[in-house]
């Protein structure tokens, strides 16, 4: 089964600098709508079992563009296991702000989540974060999907996909976090061991308007 991780496009608290998690929801910029019909374009020969979104409006807004590029459009399941990272006290606030307030917590937030703590902030853990992701993409074994694609958020996408390819904690924001509009690309074929194919792609903004991904099924 291949996995496609799409994180939502551009909002105005991304624009903002703002923290973004499981209660904050802001709009979509008008320009992210514009790349994610690119992306959309770019995928729309895949042919998608199965389409899983955040139940969050921006996620569910980007699922919609998406899927409406495509030409085999499929019904968008929402689903709260892949909501964005709950942050408790740090939504909506700047993160330049909390930079300045918590330079060891936010520096951890961003390159060691092993030091990260979630209790001080009233956030998810990052064990609970990404075991909702890991627990979602494994209960899909029991279908015969070929390909599916996942529409969710950047903080919990980074954490959960590097924790499916087997990263501790430390290391789960080894390379950097998902762009918004990013695709990234996981396979596996016995639902222990992942392997990626892609990560955090936006190559579709520098090619042709013509090309896209071509999966044949069978």
């Amino acid at each position: 089964m291949k996995l496609y991780f799409i994180r939502h496009g551009k909002t105005e608290w991304n624009l903002e600098g703002r923290f973004q998690g499981a209660k904050g929801d802001s709009p979509l910029l008008d320009e992210s709508i514009e790349e994610l019909k690119k992306l959309g374009h770019y995928l729309k020969d895949v042919t998608f079992d199965a389409v899983f979104s955040s139940d969050l409006k921006r996620a569910r807004k980007t699922a919609q563009i998406i899927v409406a590029e495509n030409e085999h459009p499929h019904e968008i399941i929402l689903t709260p296991a892949l909501r964005e990272w709950q942050l408790g006290k740090l939504e909506g606030n700047k993160i330049d702000i909390m930079k300045s307030i918590y330079p060891k917590q936010m520096t951890a937030f961003r390159h060691n989540l092993a030091n990260f703590n979630a209790a001080m902030f009233e956030a998810e853990s990052v064990y609970q974060t990404t075991k909702r992701v890991r627990d979602f993409v494994r209960s899909l074994e029991k279908y015969s999907y070929e390909n599916v694609l996942l529409i969710g958020h950047g903080a919990n996408f980074t954490a959960s996909i590097h924790s499916l390819l087997g990263f501790e904690p430390g290391f789960l924001r080894h390379k950097g976090g998902l762009d918004n509009a990013s695709l990234t690309i996981l396979e596996t074929k016995d639902f222990k061991h992942f392997s990626c194919l892609t990560w955090n792609d936006k190559s579709y903004l520098e090619e042709s308007t013509h090309t896209h991904i071509q999966t044949k099924k069978g």
